[in-house]
């Protein structure tokens, strides 16, 4: 895999009609498998934190705002970015896997100056996450992770929470298309699954066994979340190790955490993750 930084395109809008700053560009994978991953950071203190999105969000959303607010108020560099598919970054959504997600994260996060990282990650960007600290932990850089920062987290979801569920049109439809659809509760255009991702993510798993992180963990899990439920956190808990993992149950809290008090609990976490490792 090979990577290079690309001349940023020109600033966008925000949904407010703020300017945004425009993104720089890194080049992921060769020659026809190339695609350019943009990304924004804004470099401060010695510790970087790292966000990762969920299955088809942008880094501008409403928790990417606010870390990279509370990443301010504590001199954290902080860097978001748009996996393929997704955003301001090129590449067709269903080319997308989960290896192919974590090898752009990757290539992102091992361009972070400072010496430590603490991820956040939501939803599926939970599982690029764990995803990202075990090949960390292989390559030897696992001391470098000081927290991992789980909100609504969806490890392994193409296995235990989307094939469960397959009808047997979109079960013919992934045999015979490559790809099936479902209504989407977030919008006019329906979700994706293809074949691809769902065999990647097969691939993938995580919570097969012990998940070890190296380092302290805070999962926030809505119970009232209709995507992920919230006994897949608790599963999730059960496969990391016992010592340094908090789980934060909100009674009515749905898959996205973005209400005011959702971000306010992210913002007490993360601040307890920065503290911790200081």
């Amino acid at each position: 895999m090979t990577s290079r930084i690309d001349p940023a395109l020109p600033a966008g809008v925000s949904e407010t009609g703020a300017e945004r700053a425009a993104p720089a560009f890194l080049t992921v994978g060769e020659a026809g498998d190339a695609r350019s991953i943009a990304h924004l950071l804004t470099a401060r203190g010695e510790t970087s934190l790292l966000w990762l999105g969920g299955y088809g969000s942008d880094m501008h959303g409403a928790k990417a705002e606010r870390l990279d607010a509370t990443a301010g108020a504590l001199d954290l560099t902080f860097c978001r970015f748009d996996y393929s598919g997704h955003g301001s970054s090129s590449g067709a959504f269903e080319d997308g896997t989960i290896t192919r997600w974590t090898d752009e994260a990757e290539a992102v996060a091992d361009r972070l100056p400072g010496r430590q990282v603490i991820l956040a990650g939501s939803s599926m960007g939970a599982w690029i996450a764990l995803r990202l600290a075990q090949r960390r932990r292989a390559r030897g850089l696992g001391q470098s992770l000081s927290g991992l920062l789980l909100l609504a987290p969806a490890p392994d979801f193409t296995k235990r929470l989307v094939e469960p569920k397959l009808r047997e049109d979109q079960r013919r439809d992934l045999e015979t298309l490559g790809f099936c659809t479902e209504p989407s509760p977030y919008g006019p255009e329906p979700t994706i699954y293809t074949r691809a991702l769902i065999e990647d993510g097969r691939r993938n798993l995580v919570m097969d066994g012990l998940i070890e992180t190296g380092c302290p963990v805070h999962i926030i899990q809505g119970m009232a979340d209709a995507d992920v439920p919230y006994r897949h956190a608790l599963d999730l808990v059960s496969c990391l190790p016992s010592e340094g993992v908090v789980l934060t149950l909100v009674r009515d809290g749905d898959h996205r955490l973005s209400r005011p008090t959702d971000l306010d609990r992210m913002d007490a976490a993360l601040r307890g993750l920065v503290e911790g490792a200081r």
